[in-house]
């Protein structure tokens, strides 16, 4: 078996828990695993638990086999936060795979870092993280030379099978699907837009308003300082 994978997973306020749980799930027993925030301080995720980072930016190692980004409520801040976009560009340059799941793929494309690059998102965003040039594809996972991003929060599982496929071998990937018995029945058809009628997409909407309005709003942000640049040029 190869060396262990040194990975770096980011973490902020308002992360989706499961986001990073799933795939930190399937490296763990063959990865180094870098928790980095700003601080060690405990950091709070859409749900009632806590992370506590063991790294900070300034900590974290350069020579990473994976660079990690999760999405979640706290997307838009972090779209615009420009300590984590400097540090997402920096370890980039020396990372192995640039990495996400969910919203994530919008955070490191407000880094600049998914352009002319196919990637996928959850559902809900696909539309803006077009407009931060990453080219959508529909699909639970995209791998594009040393881009791998995962869809909407659950994929993480099948996100991390596919880089432990790709990275150490696919048996291994293989036993730890066995091992965490990931062979998933679900008990409604409505895990996407396309298979969720008018009824349940109307339930839902509401609840991802606050999360999308940030999104759009650092998306066209975005956009407009582009933009700008581009006519300064």
């Amino acid at each position: 078996m190869n060396a262990r994978l040194k990975i770096a997973m980011l973490c902020y306020p308002e992360m989706t828990l499961l986001d990073l749980l799933g795939p930190e799930t399937v490296f763990s027993k063959f990865s180094d695993i870098y928790l980095v925030w700003k601080t060690l301080e405990p950091v709070h995720t859409d749900t009632n638990l806590s992370i506590n980072p063991n790294c900070t930016l300034a900590g974290c190692p350069s020579d990473l086999d994976i660079l990690f980004v999760p999405g979640g409520p706290g997307t838009g801040q972090m779209m615009q936060d420009a300590q984590i976009l400097s540090f997402l560009r920096d370890k980039s340059c020396t990372s192995r795979y640039i990495t996400s799941v969910c919203t994530g793929s919008l955070i490191l494309a407000a880094a600049g870092l998914m352009t002319g690059y196919k990637a996928t998102t959850h559902w809900s965003a696909r539309e803006e993280l077009g407009m931060l040039g990453a080219i959508v594809i529909k699909e639970r996972v995209v791998i594009d030379g040393n881009r791998i991003t995962g869809g909407g929060i659950t994929s993480g599982i099948d996100f991390g099978l596919k880089v432990m496929a790709k990275l150490i071998d696919e048996d291994v990937a293989k036993a730890t699907t066995l091992f965490l018995e990931y062979d998933p029945e679900p008990p409604f058809t409505t895990g996407t837009p396309d298979t969720a009628d008018d009824k349940i997409l109307s339930m839902l909407l509401p609840h991802l308003a606050p999360i999308k309005d940030g999104i759009i709003a650092a998306t066209n942000k975005i956009c407009r300082k582009d933009n700008q640049l581009l006519y300064a040029s």
